[in-house]
């Protein structure tokens, strides 16, 4: 069991996968719900404070390479594209970005979305945060909720 939750991580970890796509997963890989919430939401958190504290100069940086630059632009385009809903609202804007599970919001794209427009930390790790710990409920119990679906009918 320890291999799966590894991989349930390190997969939680990932941009555009996230808790989404990771909690899924291990309720496939026959985790125990509370583990995989839990292993999953970790893996999901841990890479928020490096992204809202060193995404804008990662950016900088990368906007000044051959090699990266259409890609610090991508990121910069998608953050823009999500801003106006969570600057209107701010630290409630950013919660209900993150804890809505559809493909484009998670915390990594709310990080981002913070950090390039200036969201405080004390306001946004919380919003992030609880966003995060919401959409791990709602995957969690959909997750599961198909598994015993299918399970019951096969």
């Amino acid at each position: 069991m320890f291999k799966k939750a590894l991989y349930v991580f390190f997969c939680s970890l990932l941009p555009i996968i996230e808790l989404r796509g990771a909690i899924p997963l291990g309720a496939g890989l026959h985790l125990p719900w509370y583990l995989n919430y839990a292993i999953c939401v970790i893996g999901n958190l841990l890479p928020v404070p490096f992204i809202l504290l060193f995404i804008r100069a990662i950016l900088r940086w990368m906007k000044g390479t051959r090699a990266f630059s259409k890609i610090a632009l991508w990121l910069e385009a998608k953050a823009d594209k999500h801003a106006g809903k969570v600057q209107r609202y701010q630290s409630l804007g950013l919660f209900l970005f993150v804890a809505l599970p559809i493909p484009g919001t998670g915390a990594w794209t709310g990080s981002l979305i913070a950090a390039l427009f200036g969201i405080r930390l004390k306001y946004s790790i919380p919003s992030i945060t609880a966003g995060v710990f919401t959409a791990g409920v709602i995957m969690t119990l959909a997750s599961y909720a198909l598994k015993g679906v299918l399970g019951f009918l096969l």
